[in-house]
């Protein structure tokens, strides 16, 4: 069954749309194993907020340019607003968003913040990512 003309867009291709009623099971049927292994791997509802909201900081952009360029080691606020392209005053608004997420840590040497990915995680995320989109 396709999509009928007068359908209302709601944002997704037609093919999308079509590729998604193809794949959907063409019968109603729960396998009590599955769901209760599923259910038991399932993060607490705390962690999946916090873990929702990290990625949603991390889906800008900016903040993933701002991130990847991290990626290659300590860089100041002066230094990533030249790798990005913008303002250094919009590059330090988009680095305490990241801080606040728990995605950056910085330290001061005089009058200069350095930046730097607050851990390995955030590392293996940002390139996890970054090899997805490129396959």
């Amino acid at each position: 069954m396709g999509v009928p003309d007068d359908a209302p867009d709601i944002g997704y291709p037609r093919d999308v749309i079509l590729a998604s009623q193809e794949d959907a099971c063409e019968v109603s049927c729960v396998h009590p194993e599955a769901v209760q292994h599923a259910r038991r791997a399932m993060p607490d509802d705390l962690s999946v907020e916090q873990a929702s909201a990290l990625l949603k900081a991390v889906s800008d952009p900016t903040r993933l340019r701002l991130l990847s360029a991290l990626n290659t080691g300590e860089l100041c606020v002066c230094d990533l607003a030249a790798v990005v392209g913008i303002s250094e005053s919009a590059v330090s608004h988009q680095l305490r968003l990241l801080r606040a997420h728990r995605l950056v840590t910085f330290r001061k040497e005089g009058r200069i913040a350095y930046y730097r990915l607050l851990d390995q995680h955030v590392t293996v995320l940002i390139g996890s990512a970054l090899d997805h989109a490129r396959e």
